[in-house]
């Protein structure tokens, strides 16, 4: 039988964090927490649980803190999974069968995602395809942070498994405001360190493309007055990330001028 290891990266998660790891019981031979110094209950949570080893470390990245739990696990077969997320029944029973026959490097399955208590079936979010089963010797996660992406070695194999990774993202509006003001400093700020060009015009049309795309391509006006927000924030997501990166283009062009004239 093929033994799978479950990474888990964490920070105040003692709301959703039970629920995730009741749904991978007995799917993981063992569970790697990563732990940003959570201040509320997520440890004590992780301590009743014997198949759990749980590890301290300062947050730098949300790819290089996955990267890390997985350089912890014992075995090369990995579920990446958030705290806010747990298995469907069908996606459960998926993985279980792979753990008697795994024939491919690497997995992916759909996310759904539940917004202030509506599961979200159009705007892009679903299917929300994710690569989160894999061979830790044939990949690892990359990207640009706040969104990391799993990263095979040419010639991987993969398949899509049947059954929905089930996630809890935000209980209120405000939480996915609060958010996007965080994920956009993030990724403005990965922007800048690899000196991204910014054209004025970016600023003012990725908003406005991004929500036609997302609530009358994507039919999120079938969601409702959630899917309007959604689109509504992904425009604003969009509009802070640009915003930033102008702003802090133009800080190092006035400081570059300023050493010139030193």
């Amino acid at each position: 039988m093929n033994k799978i290891s479950a990474v888990i990266i964490t920070l105040n998660e003692e709301d959703l964090l039970q629920n995730c790891l009741d749904s991978i019981e007995d799917i993981a031979d063992e569970i790697i927490v990563v732990d940003s110094f959570s201040t509320d209950k997520t440890e004590e949570i992780c301590s009743k649980n014997k198949k759990l080893r749980f590890y301290h470390r300062k947050f730098d990245g949300y790819i290089e803190q996955r990267n890390y739990a997985v350089s912890l696990a014992n075995n090369p077969y990995i579920l990446a999974i958030d705290a806010d997320e747990a298995l469907s029944f069908d996606l459960h029973n998926s993985i279980k069968e792979l753990k008697e026959n795994w024939t491919h490097d690497y997995y992916s399955f759909n996310r759904l995602n539940n917004f202030c208590g509506k599961w979200i079936r159009y705007c892009g979010w679903y299917p929300d395809v994710k690569l989160r089963l894999f061979d830790s010797r044939k990949g690892k996660f990359g990207g640009i942070n706040p969104h990391d992406r799993l990263e095979m070695i040419p010639g991987s194999t993969f398949k899509h498994l049947k059954g929905d990774l089930l996630h809890y993202s935000y209980k209120t509006i405000s939480e996915h405001i609060l958010q996007q003001n965080k994920f956009s400093d993030i990724k403005s700020q990965a922007l800048f360190n690899n000196r991204k060009k910014l054209y004025a015009m970016k600023i003012v049309f990725s908003p406005a493309v991004g929500f036609i795309k997302s609530y009358f391509i994507k039919l999120g006006f079938l969601d409702g007055f959630y899917g309007f927000v959604i689109c509504m924030n992904t425009a604003y997501y969009a509009f802070l990330t640009y915003t930033k990166l102008w702003d802090m283009n133009t800080h190092r062009r006035r400081e570059n001028k300023k050493n010139v004239f030193n």
